[in-house]
């Protein structure tokens, strides 16, 4: 439907359309905070280690395999650091329609928080360089990026403690606390782009506050449903009407190298550490193909990327998001057989793909 093809979508629609892009970032990234819980990785610190290993051979592997194919250094080192992260929404999804629970459920959604944090902070750590490549002069080199972080954390703060707030006055309502959780979302995306911080940052920042720095119990879990899935799908189509299909055909070899090296990094990962984390080697291989899918942030790793610096991005986006094809193609399905494979789904659980 882009420009590249039909043009059905005009350059000019899809930049007026990038309001629903960053509110579906926003819901993926508060999800994704939110799944994070410091006790249960405090417990458990193999979950950790294993979560670091498995994303820095995923870093490494990608941009070997990148830079042997002849793609420059500083689009294969992006591309490694988007190469890290995981699909939130796809192991959720799965999860909730299989009913599956059990140690590798649990353990994949936690990593899949862990890798998505990794991911970001990776791909912040090489913004700098980006910067000075670009002749953006020192300054911005290194004041920038700590700028962004150092704001996007106390605004989410500051949104968090009026959430608690507010929510402490409605009390335990759904649709209460939903048409707040709403309205929270909706107010940090716009604070964030008023205050030139990082989106992505803020809101994965406030869903960690209100799961972890809620004592009294005064927020609920809200389920976004229906509604979230069609901000999912609004994400995924204006990231393929932005793809230019010639850059794509000529990124077709490094998006399949990335695909590759992604994935073996992750599985041998997760597999180094299966038995200290008290699980089997088959356990170990089904933990890691819940990690195969690729997604929301790494669309909107690209998207803060093409917005500083278009033309850099262009290479950068047809790489990623024709992974991203690739993975999320097969991630559900994959997803699917790992948790039936270890038995903590259903036998007559199904899904419709």
């Amino acid at each position: 439907m882009g420009p590249s093809v039909t043009g059905i979508l005009t350059p000019e629609m899809l930049a007026e359309a990038d309001v629903f892009v960053d509110i579906a970032l926003a819901l993926i990234l508060f999800q994704l905070g939110y799944q994070l819980h410091f006790r249960q990785v405090s417990r458990d610190r193999s979950l950790l280690i294993q979560g670091v290993l498995e994303s820095a051979l995923s870093f490494t592997l990608i941009y070997l395999a990148l830079a042997e194919l002849g793609v420059s250094r500083m689009h294969a080192a992006l591309a490694a650091a988007v190469g890290i992260s995981s699909s939130p929404a796809i192991i959720l999804l799965v999860a909730r329609e299989l009913d599956a629970g059990g140690p590798v459920t649990d353990r994949a959604i936690s990593l899949v928080a862990i890798n998505n944090i990794l991911s970001f902070f990776a791909f912040t750590a090489i913004l700098p360089f980006l910067h000075y490549r670009s002749n953006a002069g020192w300054q911005t080199a290194l004041l920038q990026p700590v700028y962004r972080l150092a704001i996007s954390v106390l605004l989410a703060y500051l949104v968090f403690w009026v959430y608690r707030r507010v929510a402490q006055l409605i009390g335990w309502r759904e649709s209460a606390q939903f048409a707040l959780l709403v309205g929270v979302i909706v107010a940090a995306v716009g604070m964030a782009k008023l205050l030139n911080c990082s989106v992505l940052l803020t809101l994965l920042a406030l869903g960690i506050m209100a799961r972890n720095f809620d004592q009294e119990g005064r927020l609920m879990e809200v389920e976004f449903g229906y509604g979230g899935q069609l901000f999912f799908i609004l994400l995924f189509v204006m990231a393929g009407a932005k793809l230019h299909v010639h850059e794509l055909a000529v990124a077709g070899g490094a998006a399949l190298a990335f695909v590759a090296a992604r994935i073996t990094g992750k599985w041998a990962g997760v597999l180094l550490l299966s038995r200290p984390a008290g699980l089997s080697v088959r356990q170990g291989s089904m933990l890691s193909l819940t990690l195969v899918p690729m997604a929301g942030l790494a669309i909107g790793l690209v998207q803060s990327t093409s917005d500083m610096y278009p033309d850099f991005a262009e290479t950068l986006s047809a790489i990623v998001l024709a992974a991203v094809a690739i993975l999320e193609t097969a991630g559900p399905i994959l997803t699917e057989f790992a948790l039936k494979g270890v038995g903590e789904v259903k036998r007559d659980a199904e899904i419709d793909h």
